[in-house]
């Protein structure tokens, strides 16, 4: 069988974040993977050369009815380049609210591609997600008592996915249990064959190891979609490969990038709050971004360019803050506005300090790397090596290149922003 030369994979992610999350396991797979800043344009289409294609979508967050149309056009436009497979990409704590979003795009996506079945598996044992009896567990706490219950604008109150799932879709939801998946490949294909004959649309499959992810990824290689967090990505290039269809390339390699950089942090999670309160006991120069301040319309932007400019090192830029201060801030802002009004300033600040020089960028948030991508005018990523599980190097398309590593609130190490900034200047420990 020749090697194919349009792309195999095309993903819709509902956050930025979540999409270079996705496509760090695809490079770890060994496809060469492109990540695509909302649809991409005409001009942008023409250049593409790739195994996969992420399209990153803003769409978490927004009312449900959005989300669903901004999926749809982004499946389009996948299946009009022949990509052979759907993934609908969300996060691994199975971020939505009570009105949606995950159910009613995987329910859009299931009928546009004329197909009865799909599984919803957002673990990543690597990160320590893991799902047993349809429930979620984020390393040894239950989803709902990890801290997640605490999200402001996503907050997590229960752990059953297939509860959560069947809130807001009318397609019925089942469980592909863990005794099945220990089965293996014909064990899961089975199981699927059961639910389709009781009417089942979409099952909640459970995982607890990296093992199970293959599993699953193996016996459903010729479902049209599949939805979850990039782990359950984990067994898809194996597919193509067998079937002699992925290139034998070095799927990581991007240029390195000449610059300044900085960190700029906007998650209110445990992970980021954690890396912000490393850098500030390291001693290193720090200036945190008020949401009061904004609102009162104090030149805070200015003044963080200022900050960075005369500090002579790298800096962080950070509107990172403890549950509790997040939420007075919400009551005296309201939760929107104070959400966007930090994102755009945080967008406000990278575009400054492009200006300024700085080439290399690591961003703590998904609705911030959202906000900080598109102030920044990336169209198109290049996915490179992994820094921590889920997050890659990534190197725009630009005329003149930029470096950025963009990370989920909830990952990576204490010492995060320390090993992405060597990694981005291509030192990686």
């Amino acid at each position: 069988m020749s090697i194919a030369t349009r792309p195999l994979l095309g993903c819709i992610a509902d956050d930025f974040t979540g999409a270079t999350d996705l496509a760090n396991m695809l490079v770890r797979g060994g496809m060469r993977t492109v990540q695509s800043i909302g649809i991409p344009s005409a001009e942008v289409a023409a250049g593409l050369d790739a195994d996969a294609i992420v399209i990153a979508l803003k769409s978490r967050t927004v009312p449900a009815a959005d989300a669903v149309a901004e999926s749809l056009e982004a499946l389009a436009w996948l299946r009009e380049r022949g990509c052979e497979q759907i993934f609908f990409k969300y996060c691994s704590t199975f971020d939505s609210t009570a009105a949606g979003n995950i159910g009613q795009v995987s329910e859009a996506l299931l009928a546009e591609l004329g197909s009865d079945f799909t599984l919803a598996c957002p673990a990543f044992p690597e990160n320590g997600r893991t799902i047993f009896r349809g429930h979620l567990f984020v390393q040894d706490q239950l989803l709902s008592e990890c801290g997640m219950q605490n999200h402001p604008l996503t907050p997590m109150c229960d752990a059953n996915l297939v509860r959560v799932l069947q809130a807001q879709t009318r397609v019925p939801i089942g469980l592909l249990r863990y005794d099945s998946v220990a089965k293996g490949v014909e064990g899961v294909k089975a199981r699927i064959a059961q639910l389709r004959a009781e009417g089942i649309g979409m099952a909640v499959a459970d995982a607890l190891s990296d093992a199970d992810l293959y599993t699953l990824g193996e016996a459903c290689a010729d479902l049209p979609l599949l939805t979850g967090g990039s782990g359950l990505a984990l067994g898809l290039p194996g597919n193509f490969r067998r079937a002699g269809k992925l290139r034998e390339l070095d799927a990581a390699a991007v240029p390195r990038v000449e610059g300044g950089e900085v960190v700029l942090a906007g998650s209110a999670s445990v992970a980021t709050n954690g890396q912000v309160a490393a850098w500030l006991k390291a001693g290193r120069p720090a200036l945190r971004i008020d949401p009061l301040a904004l609102a009162a319309g104090e030149p805070v932007v200015a003044n963080a360019l200022a900050f960075a400019r005369d500090a002579g090192q790298t800096v962080l830029i950070y509107a990172t803050s403890a549950p509790e201060q997040v939420k007075a801030v919400q009551e005296k802002l309201g939760v929107e506005q104070a959400g966007a009004m930090v994102e755009q300033a945080l967008g406000a600040i990278a575009k400054g300090l492009r200006e300024a020089g700085v080439r290399r960028f690591v961003v703590a948030g998904g609705e911030t790397s959202g906000a900080v991508v598109q102030a920044l005018g990336v169209a198109l990523l290049r996915i490179g090596a992994q820094i921590d599980p889920g997050v890659p190097v990534t190197v725009s398309t630009n005329a003149e290149p930029l470096a950025l590593a963009l990370k989920s609130g909830n990952f990576g190490g204490r010492d995060f922003f320390d090993k992405a900034l060597k990694h981005l200047a291509g030192a990686p420990e």
